[in-house]
């Protein structure tokens, strides 16, 4: 009888670690649109970015990170580290203001631990649609890129990670479903003029 109520105990804390940061995000966002309404001009209300360097905002996640740039994406253990920081931005894709692709990534887990110890700013990606805002700022200069699609890709495709050629666009990744690496739910912006 003991055995199975610590198993249940046990399930119970796995549940909670890997769903705890979810349902905070869930909870912090129905807030939001509830008691942070758009003001009347249509535009929600601005957020003052944690790193004007090198920082991502989506104003209607709330999700406000600094971004640790030129990271591995390839490499499990530097990724990882980054993502303890913030937002990682993949070695060799493109920066605000040139051309290319810019990617981004965050909350890159493999398992329920991990889930809680790294980065998830990620997680409320897929409630954002086309014409949703992401506002980048990187050396003190703002940019906003207005989305464009989102899909969700097996894990191991790594296509959008090539150039973007004469474009200048950003793509954020997550896994999903959350807590878990079954596939990836990727979000496709272009910067708005």
């Amino acid at each position: 009888m003991r055995g199975g109520v610590a198993l249940i105990a046990a399930g119970l804390v796995i549940l909670a670690l890997t769903f705890g940061p979810i349902i905070y995000q869930e909870i912090a966002y129905n807030l939001r649109q509830l008691f942070y309404p758009k003001t009347t001009m249509g535009t929600e209300r601005p957020i003052q970015p944690v790193d004007r360097d090198f920082g991502i905002i989506i104003p209607k996640l709330g999700a406000n990170a600094r971004i640790i740039a030129n990271v591995d994406p390839y490499d499990a253990q530097i990724y990882q580290r980054a993502l303890t920081r913030g937002v990682a931005h993949a070695r060799g894709t493109s920066v605000p203001g040139a051309m290319g692709n810019m990617f981004l990534f965050a909350h890159s887990s493999e398992n329920f631990y991990e889930a809680v110890r790294y980065n998830s700013v990620f997680y409320l990606l897929p409630k954002l649609i086309p014409g949703d805002e992401i506002i980048m700022y990187y050396k003190n200069t703002q940019y906003t890129y207005v989305i464009t699609d989102k899909k969700f890709v097996p894990a191991k495709d790594v296509s959008y990670l090539e150039n973007a050629g004469s474009a200048q666009t950003l793509t954020l990744m997550t896994c999903w479903p959350p807590g878990t690496n079954i596939e990836r739910l990727l979000v496709f912006a272009t910067l708005s003029l």
